[in-house]
């Protein structure tokens, strides 16, 4: 379809007072002008968009072409945490909420207190009764009246294996974790309950493996798969991690959720009040002295 511009009818319709007769020829002409210098800007506009669109492709590239190291991950979750001065001045920890067990339909009143140098106590209680489970840093020991055993007794190394690991979550798996002995790997990204989160291998010194999970936005545990030998049984513990909370400079889970992998029985921890540097004394985490009765 043949056009022309509005500017040059109107030129014509002034000098002859009548609709003008447009000749092929002359819109041709008028058409190829007109092209000629629209198409010119449409190209100008054209390279500066594509010379942007590739600009901004090279830069994307760049980044990409730049995957987070191990060191950059576990730089990531201490600055995360709160940052190493405010994780080095944690002394002690103390956890108070609820146990929730049976699929939620029990409840227990629940107390945890971490203290430097891998020391850890738990309590449940229900009923008046309440179970112990300590670990003083060596040995480990409990006390279960739901079993029927009322009187403190000193737990296998492979069962107190969970109590010293667990002093991790104090501290942090990746916390100086060259201090610790340990290897830590990073093995990309994997799904985790519809999150893309960053997998790392930690390798203990006894030949025990943690894989952990980190989110991809805040670099907080979200999950650690614990895989370690009990009694000559291998276990897979599945700890899922969430409601963090900053006490005190540092981001606490409020909400801890704890069993084998693939088990529908698992026991959540639900925090109400989380506690740094209070007074916790080593009597309570060391087995304590039995007195025979007569």
């Amino acid at each position: 379809m043949l056009v022309f511009s509005l500017r040059q009818a109107d030129t014509l319709r002034s000098r002859h007072g009548r609709k003008p007769t447009i000749f092929p020829c002359d819109l041709l002409a008028c058409k190829i002008a007109d092209s000629h210098h629209i198409g010119l800007n449409f190209m100008r506009q054209l390279f500066l968009v594509l010379c942007v669109y590739l600009a901004s492709t090279c830069l994307d590239s760049a980044f990409a072409g730049s995957p987070l190291s191990v060191d950059d991950l576990v730089s990531k979750n201490i600055a995360a945490r709160g940052g190493i001065d405010a994780i080095h001045a944690m002394q002690t920890l103390r956890l108070s909420g609820k146990l929730l067990v049976n699929q939620g339909q029990i409840e227990l009143a629940f107390v945890q207190s971490f203290k430097r140098k891998g020391k850890v106590r738990q309590e449940a209680s229900v009923q008046g009764m309440t179970q112990v489970q300590a670990y003083d840093g060596k040995q480990g020991w409990q006390i279960d009246p739901f079993g029927g055993r009322k009187d403190p007794e000193k737990m296998a190394d492979d069962s107190s294996k969970g109590m010293a690991e667990s002093v991790n979550e104090f501290d942090g798996a990746l916390t100086d974790w060259q201090a610790k002995g340990v290897v830590v790997s990073y093995l990309g990204t994997e799904d985790v309950e519809g999150t893309l989160a960053h997998k790392i291998k930690l390798q203990r010194p006894n030949a025990d493996v943690e894989y952990i999970y980190l989110d991809p936005d805040y670099f907080l545990e979200i999950r650690i798969l614990s895989q370690r030998v009990e009694h000559g049984v291998q276990l897979a513990i599945e700890t899922n991690f969430g409601d963090y909370e900053k006490v005190s400079g540092v981001f606490i889970p409020f909400s801890v959720d704890v069993g084998k992998k693939g088990s529908s029985d698992r026991q959540k921890i639900v925090v109400e009040k989380a506690e740094l540097n209070v007074a916790l004394d080593d009597s309570m985490f060391t087995f304590p002295d039995v007195i025979t009765k007569k």
